[in-house]
């Protein structure tokens, strides 16, 4: 039975979560990868903290800024992806239809950015 949900109401809810705890079913190899942008991105944010602390050029942070937003895009692209071919695929095939929805909302968050 489908429902059509609230984005508010997903808001706090993590990844593959709903009534019922879920994970995500990330290889060892794709966690492994995210990690590593995700420490990359965290550098960068890093470095644009002294950027700023250091009165650099507005127009070289907004560059570092938009880098850095490159980076995260890339890591909810990998995530979207397994979320696809992972959850969503498995929840339908349980007969959870209301993961489109969730689905959907999901995407309109990223579009939004």
């Amino acid at each position: 039975m489908a429902h059509n949900l609230d984005p508010q109401q997903l808001s706090d809810e993590p990844c593959c979560e709903s009534k019922v705890e879920r994970k995500s079913h990330h290889s060892e190899e794709v966690k492994k990868n995210l990690v590593t942008r995700l420490n990359r991105v965290e550098g960068q944010i890093r470095g644009i903290k002294r950027l700023i602390e250091n009165d650099t050029y507005c127009d070289d942070v907004i560059t570092q800024i938009s880098a850095t937003q490159a980076a995260l895009n890339s890591v909810a692209k990998i995530l979207l992806e397994g979320h696809m071919k992972n959850c969503v695929v498995e929840r339908i095939q349980e007969g959870d239809t209301e993961v489109l929805d969730e689905f959907l909302i999901t995407i309109q968050k990223l579009m939004k950015k």
